[in-house]
């Protein structure tokens, strides 16, 4: 049995979905039909639902830059630990009004890696509760204006 590299799908997901040019189309390709995502307490199910759910939090961010920060992987590569940053201007994150605050955010995703090599469930946690602070704080709103 041949053991995947798994950090190196991982990182060509986070290279070909989320970094500049983004490509939400490329899901088709590296993720499972049944590709679930879990992220904010709630759960993604199915490529279609995964791509319309990238494609609304990216129309949220402007600017938005996603960086790679590390990836590991256990002995087999069934499951990856990726940790990474994300930095771009509010444009209606998490429910907030459009405001253009920038903000960073920071989080860690665990990867189900098949052995076909296709993403199977992605666990997202991240800093949500700074950020929001972050881009509602009145003090941020008054250096943007």
């Amino acid at each position: 049995m041949t053991q995947l590299d798994s950090v190196a799908i991982v990182e060509n997901f986070w290279r070909e979905v989320w970094q500049q040019p983004q490509n939400p189309d490329a899901i088709d390709r590296l993720v499972h039909e049944e590709f679930v995502i879990t992220s904010g307490g709630r759960e993604i199910i199915g490529r279609e639902p995964f791509k319309a759910w990238v494609n609304e939090f990216l129309a949220k961010v402007h600017g938005f830059q996603f960086h790679i920060v590390e990836t590991f992987q256990n002995h087999d590569g069934s499951r990856v630990a990726s940790r990474w940053r994300v930095t771009g201007r509010n444009n209606g994150l998490m429910g907030t009004q459009p405001n253009g605050v920038p903000f960073e955010m920071t989080g860690t995703a665990v990867w189900e890696v098949g052995p076909d090599g296709l993403l199977r469930h992605n666990w997202v946690e991240r800093n949500a509760f700074e950020v929001h602070g972050a881009i509602t704080r009145e003090d941020a709103l008054a250096n943007v204006f």
